[in-house]
């Protein structure tokens, strides 16, 4: 899967809120491809050629035209205006580099679960690891043309909550991606306008204050 990136003009110095977010998922599920289709900048990718020494570690059932593949992290950016960007991460999917996560995901407002609905399974520890560090994320299926499920079926196989997004999503199409990164914004302004009404909530439950005995 590749795209094409667009060329823009450096960052402005205006430019001094920085947004973080973080694009995980399994083994070639496709987020190297979902970074680079949304870039505005040309990323920064640390893909190497697979190897016969890699057989033993990275299973390829499923993704067997699988050449390349990240050993680090990719990096784009995308400029929101003239003050505000979105930094976006995609995390290596094979297990050996699962330890980088958690850096990763220092600071990170947000993240992207990419998957694979030929191979679910793969998404276990994604989701795992950003419910332990209380990381907002929503789920993004990625077309790879393979069986169709309900969404209520993606649901129960990820053990998904009803309150966690789930869109479809081509990550080789810029306008695909950027439906992604947009409801994964929506979701995030949600819980933030959520978590300032609970406490006028929490006071209006309690009910008026006494008023002091005379």
């Amino acid at each position: 899967m590749d795209s094409a990136t667009s060329d823009r003009a450096a960052l402005s110095a205006t430019a001094d809120n920085g947004l973080k977010i973080v694009v995980v998922g399994g083994f070639g599920v496709g987020k190297t491809t979902m970074v680079r289709s949304v870039s505005e900048i040309r990323p920064l990718n640390t893909e190497e050629t697979m190897t016969r020494a890699g057989e033993a570690v990275d299973h390829l059932d499923g993704i067997q035209a699988k050449s390349s593949t990240t050993v680090a992290f990719d990096f784009g950016r995308i400029t929101l205006d003239e003050r505000s960007v979105l930094y976006l991460f995609g995390a290596p999917g094979q297990e050996r580099f699962w330890f980088l996560w958690d850096r990763l995901f220092s600071g990170t407002l947000g993240a992207v679960v990419l998957v694979d609905t030929r191979r679910l399974a793969d998404s276990w520890y994604a989701i795992d690891r950003l419910e332990h560090h209380g990381t907002p994320f929503i789920v993004a299926c990625n077309d790879f043309g393979g069986p169709l499920h309900s969404e209520q079926q993606i649901r129960e196989a990820l053990d998904l909550s009803d309150d966690v997004p789930l869109v479809e999503c081509d990550a080789r199409d810029r306008s695909s991606s950027k439906y992604v990164l947009i409801t994964l914004v929506e979701h995030l302004a949600a819980l933030s306008a959520a978590r300032l009404r609970a406490p006028e909530a929490a006071l209006a439950a309690a009910g008026p204050t006494p008023e002091p005995a005379p």
